[in-house]
């Protein structure tokens, strides 16, 4: 079984203005409520292609009834542990800048945070758990370090896709995947990455420290992926870029998707590429076919 834990879910509200004006009133031309969090964005994604999970995390108020109700809908397990406080809403503003504003987050009790860490205990060395995204303020500063603790005991696989000291944090517990971009693998290395050398060079570095894989995704520019066998490059379809919220989400379920199910790293990058470019040419994440239209698209080479 897969599961995926998001932490701190959200209704993304998407909201288009044309020709924004700060300080004045501005109508919306569209609008549109979307089940967020990059974790629930993994499970949407499997779901497209056919991969089974279960999505797991904090959810409440009328805003996490809009999430349940959603994941229901599209017949994706879901079983979040109910909070007392109301699930964030993150506003993504398109106009001629893209602009976010994202909720801090509710504040979770001491209760409903051990509740999460009691039923990730029941997980077996069977399943794969992928945890993805922020921590509200309110849960400790070690508790990605706890729930990894909790995993590694059942000899469950993991995937991580955070950033800064809890990616760091993770490495030396040997996660199956971590996806930094360029930006978060400087934050990471604390260093200024502009050349295909220091891309490989800290690539390679993810590795030493203890993944397993490692894909540095570089937007439009395509990824590369590190194996500890060899160093792959993928080549992004072209297309038009319509959204870039969950793109880098759909990558891990493509990539992870297809891993659990051949344990080819090579396909499972192709998938991966081809998950994330569909979300990104798309309104909302990629549907099955749009995905699956991209794999042959997609070119992978040895580095």
């Amino acid at each position: 079984m897969i599961y995926t834990i998001t932490l701190n879910p959200s209704i993304d509200y998407i909201v288009q203005v044309k020709n924004m004006d700060l300080g004045k009133l501005n109508k919306m031309t569209n609008d549109l409520k979307l089940p967020g969090g990059k974790g629930i964005n993994v499970s949407r994604i499997l779901q497209e292609l056919d991969v089974h999970s279960t999505a797991l995390g904090f959810l409440g108020g009328f805003t996490g009834d809009f999430i349940s109700n959603w994941l229901q809908k599209d017949n994706i397990s879901a079983d979040f542990i109910q909070i007392q406080n109301d699930t964030r809403i993150n506003i993504k503003l398109k106009s001629e800048l893209e602009t976010e504003i994202n909720g801090q987050g509710p504040a979770i009790s001491t209760e409903e945070a051990d509740a999460l860490l009691k039923q990730i205990g029941n997980i077996s060395s069977e399943d794969s758990v992928i945890l993805s995204g922020s921590k509200p303020p309110s849960l400790p500063d070690n508790y990605y370090h706890t729930l990894i603790d909790v995993i590694t005991k059942s000899n469950a696989a993991f995937i991580i896709d955070t950033t800064g000291e809890d990616l760091k944090a993770a490495l030396p517990y040997n996660p199956l995947l971590v996806k930094p971009n360029l930006e978060e693998l400087e934050e990471l290395f604390g260093t200024k990455i502009n050349t295909k050398e220091t891309i490989l060079q800290y690539g390679k570095k993810l590795l030493e420290l203890g993944a397993q894989h490692a894909i540095v995704s570089m937007a439009g520019d395509g990824a590369f992926l590190f194996t500890k066998e060899v160093i792959y490059k993928g080549t992004s379809p072209k297309g038009v870029v319509k959204n870039s919220v969950g793109a880098g989400d759909s990558m891990i379920a493509g990539f992870v998707g297809e891993y659990i199910k051949t344990k080819d790293a090579e396909r499972a990058f192709k998938m991966g590429i081809a998950s994330g470019s569909a979300t990104a040419f798309s309104d909302d994440l990629a549907k099955r076919n749009d995905i699956l239209a991209l794999v042959d698209q997609v070119k992978i080479s040895p580095v």
